[in-house]
């Protein structure tokens, strides 16, 4: 049996301002594709023990169980849960948007009791709410997303740990948006366990998750009565192939991701955290005066706006997949539709990593007047730009 070849796969250039991946470094790109070596040559385990050491930085953590899991961040998000969770055991979850529920999900399977702890897409939770659904479940594991990718919102951390920890149980965090964006302080906010991914703002395309394990999380692992569920994901064996002093093969890990992983965090900790905090921020203050300037909303209260990633309603009359249509299809720019109750009433506007810079905001507003101009929708022709570029001179 024979098929024809297909020609040379040649992607077309975009701009990726959606929920992820962002645009990724040509650095990055460089690293992907150098030569491929064992998973157990001495090049690639001096790689690793880097990857270690930058992402500890990233982190802001000293835990020696901080690594790159082979697979996106949904890989992070189970591999955090199943080494966590056994059957039987109780789990309190908050599901404000469509990771929370994911992670229920997750946990479900991993034969946890689950209790949502709920909110409305776009909002977050206070220590109150959180305090109540701890002392009335008395779970052994809390489960908690940082940065809301379907949303757009952003959950405060500082004092959940402590709740947490005075039940007896443990913290795992969602950070798969906001690592490498906005400040992630794995000890100073006391986390467990947290799992991010590549493809956001560290900007190296998806196929990684890192992952930290603290002391909490890893007595836990120590004290299971049974195995873990996933093969692949088991912490208790992975963890031995990360461990300088063992190195015990556990699968073959990607090699190219993590060459492409460890150029993004070297670009990140040459730019510098707080620096690049800060450019993250900018860039959202130049787009939110560009859309509010068009008459556009944001769909999350302002005190808990994510600046990578801008949840805005769609404007009444204006067809949503038309615009985003256009927008890829004419301009080259992608951004992302809403998702659980938001579909079709909410734009999702990434701004991570490499994409965060003042040419994307200003293009995308030029490209977006000119969509909604198509279709009629009131404005001020130009004011989108203005705005934005108040803020940057």
């Amino acid at each position: 049996m024979s098929a024809p070849i297909p020609p040379v796969a040649n992607a077309p250039r975009r701009i990726l301002m959606g929920p992820g991946p962002s645009d990724t470094h040509t650095r990055v790109l460089a690293a992907l594709a150098q030569p491929t070596v064992g998973h157990l040559d001495p090049y690639f385990l001096k790689i690793m023990n880097e990857v270690q050491a930058m992402l500890r930085v990233v982190f802001q953590t000293t835990n020696p169980l901080t690594i790159a899991v082979s697979g996106t961040g949904s890989a992070g998000m189970e591999a955090c849960v199943v080494n966590l969770v056994s059957p039987g055991d109780r789990m309190v979850v908050g599901v404000n948007g469509v990771f929370g529920g994911r992670m229920k999900d997750v946990a479900e399977r991993a034969g946890a009791v689950v209790h949502a702890m709920e909110r409305p897409f776009g909002e977050v939770f206070t220590l109150e709410e959180i305090e109540k659904a701890v002392k009335t479940h008395k779970p052994q594991v809390v489960g908690i997303v940082h940065a809301e990718t379907s949303t757009g919102a952003c959950q405060p951390m500082e004092g959940i740990a402590k709740i947490v920890h005075d039940a007896g149980a443990v913290l795992i965090m969602d950070c798969v948006t906001s690592l490498g964006g906005r400040p992630v302080r794995i000890d100073d906010w006391g986390v467990d366990a947290a799992y991010s991914g590549t493809q956001k703002c560290l900007s190296c395309p998806p196929g990684l998750s890192p992952l930290t394990f603290g002391p909490r999380a890893l007595e836990r692992l120590d004290a299971r009565k049974t195995k873990v569920q996933s093969w692949y994901l088991d912490l208790s064996m992975v963890r031995n192939y990360w461990a300088e002093s063992s190195r015990v093969y556990h699968h073959t890990a990607p090699i190219n991701m993590n060459y492409g992983l460890h150029e993004a965090l070297r670009i990140v900790l040459e730019e510098g955290l707080d620096v690049r905090f800060a450019r993250h921020l900018k860039n959202h203050y130049a787009l939110r005066a560009g859309l509010t300037a068009l008459g556009i909303q944001f769909a999350v209260a302002e005190e808990n706006r994510l600046p990578m990633l801008n949840a805005v309603f769609i404007p009444q009359g204006v067809d949503d997949a038309a615009v985003r249509s256009r927008l890829l299809n004419e301009f080259g720019i992608e951004i992302g539709a809403g998702l659980g109750p938001m579909k079709g009433k909410t734009w999702r506007i990434g701004l991570m990593g490499e994409t965060s810079c003042p040419r994307n905001v200003l293009n995308f507003l030029a490209a977006l007047e000119n969509c909604l101009s198509a279709q009629k929708f009131p404005m001020q022709a130009g004011a989108g730009i203005a705005a934005a570029n108040d803020v940057y001179q």
